[in-house]
């Protein structure tokens, strides 16, 4: 499906161009992104390693530290009681959902939860919950109705695949079970004033569902929708404002190790500017939950590209994401299924102070806003191993520039359309750039240049 439309959209933008016409664009018309959204940050919040408590009292206590980060969307985790019945570990995966109306006793109580989404709400911040509609944990009262659930040919509930043991595979063919679904994603919504939906594996539930699902949500209040998917353009195109940018992260783990350079790097971009529905964008990152229980920290995977890929990630197209821990340089992989502290959370640091420092750019530069119509446009240069692009957006003009590997790269760049003076990310100062720029780039060194200082 994504292959046969872009190759459609490549043709239709080579006529028109022929024509020396615009091309129309797909429209996403049945997800509209919140304006409060419009230069926002993901913060994801694993609540059960959070704090020593692990509950939504210990957390609310970071709400202003996380206010002075930057960031605007809370994501959290779920937080729903979790099965016990084939659970994996001690506490079990918090993906396995024993009640979709209830709240994990562990993390506190329905007034708990009312006063952190208050207390967020307080301080600008919005909260979107994380959502398991493809699967139930064993002991979810929603097995009583095995229609509700796929089965084997002996009439018994399976999991969704041999490795999620812990799990119960939902039936989207039964429309009570997709009423029931839709009620308590609804029951979030009107009971707890959340702002939205992260929606766990997305493209496991069919797309017609999303749609009826969304247009009931968003009859109620303005939500943001994030899809953990990457494969399924209709997700965008009748339901969700942003989805995985995964080929983003495998791109940057290449990187890091050699495996890819400029000319990959810029094929990805102009790939992906055809193929996201307008006013949808993909979310970009380095990390979150699953990529430190299961591949390992950003440390481990980037080394010392840490900094310059997360640059990347905050002026690539899209929404950026920092997990818990990362900024504060989270060098400490967590268990899964287990009560694992993330250490120095409340202590601010050099890390700390880098993070804010992108979110702040972020947020003052309208030419990489989420809603932003400013394309990624390659800068000229005679380095395959120095990325460079520009995104503009009217007077409005942010240039990145990265040494993609690990030794000293010399590059001249082709400024001939983004001569103009900027505000550079490093040191603040102001700094007009010529028609052409020549730098000496030491391993892994990025600059940004932008029109408003972070």
């Amino acid at each position: 499906m994504a292959a046969k439309r872009l190759r459609i959209l490549l043709v239709t933008t080579f006529a028109f161009a022929t024509l020396g016409l615009q091309p129309a664009i797909a429209y996403n018309s049945n997800s509209v992104l919140p304006t409060w959204a419009n230069s926002a940050t993901i913060y994801e919040v694993n609540v059960r390693q959070y704090t020593e408590a692990g509950t939504f009292k210990a957390f609310e206590t970071n709400l202003p530290r996380l206010q002075k980060l930057g960031v605007k969307i809370l994501w959290l985790m779920p937080i729903h009681p979790i099965s016990k019945l084939n659970r994996k570990g001690i506490l079990g995966s918090p993906y396995s959902v024993a009640d979709y109306k209830g709240i994990n006793p562990e993390y506190g109580t329905n007034a708990d939860f009312k006063a952190l989404v208050t207390k967020a709400h307080s301080l600008g911040l919005k909260v979107i919950l994380d959502w398991v509609p493809n699967h139930s944990g064993w002991d979810n009262p929603w097995t009583v109705n095995k229609s509700w659930y796929h089965t084997d040919a002996s009439g018994n509930i399976i999991p969704p695949n041999n490795d999620w043991t812990d799990v119960a595979w939902l039936n989207y063919k039964n429309q009570d079970m997709r009423r029931a679904m839709i009620d308590a994603m609804s029951y979030w919504v009107k009971t707890f004033d959340i702002d939205g939906f992260r929606a766990d594996v997305a493209s496991g539930v069919p797309t017609d569902f999303w749609k009826q699902a969304n247009t009931q949500l968003q009859a109620i209040k303005p939500l943001f929708m994030l899809a953990e998917d990457q494969s399924v353009t209709s997700l965008l195109d009748d339901a969700f404002i942003t989805n995985y940018n995964w080929e983003l992260k495998d791109f940057v783990n290449a990187l890091a190790v050699g495996r890819k350079d400029r000319t990959d790097f810029e094929a990805m971009a102009t790939n992906q500017s055809f193929t996201y529905p307008t006013r949808s964008f993909p979310m970009n990152f380095i990390t979150n939950h699953d990529e430190n229980s299961w591949s390992g920290t950003e440390f481990d995977r980037l080394g010392a590209a840490v900094p310059a890929m997360a640059a990347l990630a905050f002026t690539y197209p899209g929404i950026p994401l920092i997990y818990s821990g990362q900024e504060v340089g989270n060098t400490k992989r967590l268990a899964f299924f287990e009560k694992d502290l993330i250490p120095g959370l409340t202590v601010a640091n050099s890390t700390t102070a880098f993070y804010t420092k992108l979110v702040s750019l972020k947020n003052k530069n309208a030419a990489i806003w989420n809603n932003s119509a400013a394309k990624l446009v390659p800068t000229p240069g005679n380095n395959n191993s120095v990325i460079a692009y520009s995104r503009v957006a009217g007077l409005n003009k942010v240039l990145t520039v990265i040494n993609s590997t690990g030794v000293i790269q010399k590059v001249t760049l082709d400024l001939t359309k983004l001569n103009a003076s900027y505000f550079l990310f490093s040191t603040g100062k102001l700094a007009n750039l010529k028609t052409t720029l020549t730098l000496t780039l030491k391993p892994w060194q990025y600059e940004i240049y932008s029109s408003n200082k972070a």
